[in-house]
């Protein structure tokens, strides 16, 4: 069983040996053309995951890597299961096999645990492609972008411009920026978080707005290098691999030279809306 995907500017295929469950969330990235593959994953399911080979370059809770700058193995863990759910294994430049323990394999109809298969990261960033933690709202064809740590109220501040200005929220947790015809632009995301909102949308950015609690609302326009090392913290990024993190320094660096970036010190309040309103009117 074939089938193909376009997030962003990636195009993929993956080829199945039995019946996967796929995320609805996910399952919105399928395409019906299937004239251009930059990459393609093979699944296999298995009593036993095979060992990766090579050293270790990344040891985190859930995630270890292996490999060099080029090619990447990962064992792949969930919270709750003792051992790794899937082996992800690079055999060339356009090619992964993905190895699924078959006693785990009713777990990955999650979102996070699903596109985790994928190194998505490691393709976006080949297209020059940002993966920013944020709310993605558009407001007057425009993309509205509040990003902040997790608790810190993304998806509340998009709430607000919903409730107040008649905006829409695209993704309450993510959103992949990408540069097109020299614009940048935020796009749909596989990945929405406790949101549960997740559509498809293109949409050049009006503001990347980085936010922080407060009792009085007030808003100020941040300098690139400021944007910069706010910007550079809720990015995905492999910071075990080199190449990568020069080349997501270098996206950012030309992110915040087109994008204006502010710091919104708000409430959960209309006036929040206003506050920002006036600033990027």
């Amino acid at each position: 069983m074939d089938k193909w995907y376009q997030i962003g500017p990636f195009n993929f295929r993956i080829k199945f040996e039995s019946d996967i469950c796929i995320p609805d969330h996910f399952s919105q990235f399928q395409v019906t053309d299937h004239s251009k593959t930059d990459y393609t994953y093979y699944f296999q399911v298995v009593d036993k995951l095979p060992q990766p080979e090579g050293k270790i370059i990344a040891d985190r809770k859930d995630l270890k890597v292996y490999g060099n700058q080029l090619m990447e193995s990962r064992q792949i863990g969930m919270k709750g299961l003792e051992t790794s759910y899937a082996l992800y294994r690079e055999i060339s430049d356009q090619v992964a096999e993905i190895s699924l323990f078959r006693n785990a394999i009713e777990r990955i109809n999650c979102d996070p645990v699903f596109s985790a298969l994928f190194a998505l990261e490691r393709r976006m960033q080949q297209y020059n492609s940002l993966i920013l933690h944020c709310a993605y709202l558009v407001y007057n064809q425009k993309a509205i972008l509040f990003s902040a740590p997790s608790g810190i109220g993304k998806s509340t501040q998009a709430a607000l411009w919903e409730r107040y200005r008649g905006a829409y929220t695209v993704n309450g947790d993510r959103a992949l920026l990408r540069k097109i015809e020299g614009q940048w632009n935020a796009c749909g995301w596989p990945v929405c978080g406790s949101s549960g909102i997740c559509k498809i949308s293109d949409t050049p950015i009006r503001a990347i707005v980085m936010l922080k609690q407060g009792k009085k609302n007030s808003i100020k326009p941040l300098s690139p290098v400021q944007a910069f090392t706010l910007l550079f913290e809720q990015i995905t990024i492999n910071k075990w691999n080199r190449n990568f993190v020069q080349n997501v320094i270098g996206c950012i660096e030309d992110l915040v030279k087109y994008v204006s970036v502010y710091q919104l010190t708000c409430d959960i309040s209309e006036e929040a809306v206003v506050c920002l309103e006036k600033e990027i009117s």
